[in-house]
């Protein structure tokens, strides 16, 4: 029988596919909240653990585009670990910056960069374009923004953890 009282704490992953990184540099700027948080999470790939795979998790948080097979193979293996998915700014949502390649010929761009297309095994192929990641798998939740706050991250954990739909407030886009 087990006596304790200590409640489950939230298993929270994080990856970055085809972006700046900004959005978990973001993130981080809870700043101290972060240690209210690991109150109630428990991070597992995350750049706060360096955990490289994923385990089951109840909140999973990707940011960045799919620009390669190698981030379209992360992010299914990623979605069939997180109860529930959250795309994290523009890259995520709509491809972002690195979707700007998207009217270029991405074989023509190789050879314009590197002199010819590389032939490397080590090298992930390249998709034909930039893609947000709803085209591949389903979301639960969006966090616009490029980044989003800080603040836009606290509520929606606080939110998913409260069982409540997370409320955005307005202003998470702007053009500045």
């Amino acid at each position: 029988m087990n006596t304790d009282s200590t409640p489950r704490k939230w298993r929270v992953a994080t990856v970055s596919l085809a972006g700046c990184f900004g959005c978990h540099m973001s993130f981080l700027d809870i700043d101290e909240r972060l240690f209210g948080l690991i109150e109630h999470v428990e991070f597992d790939r995350s750049p706060l653990t360096d955990i490289k795979t994923v385990g089951p998790c109840d909140i999973g948080l990707i940011e960045g585009g799919l620009c390669n097979a190698e981030n379209v193979e992360v992010l299914r293996a990623f979605r069939d670990q997180c109860r529930v998915l959250v795309a994290v700014g523009a890259c995520a949502i709509t491809g972002g910056l690195p979707a700007l390649r998207n009217h270029l010929d991405v074989g023509e761009m190789m050879k314009a960069v590197y002199g010819e297309v590389p032939n490397d095994p080590e090298l992930p192929l390249p998709l034909n374009r930039v893609r947000p990641i709803h085209e591949v798998v389903q979301i639960d939740h969006a966090l616009p923004g490029c980044p989003p706050p800080a603040d836009a991250f606290w509520q929606l954990l606080q939110d998913l953890m409260a069982g409540r739909e997370p409320a955005l407030k307005k202003g998470l886009i702007r053009y500045d």
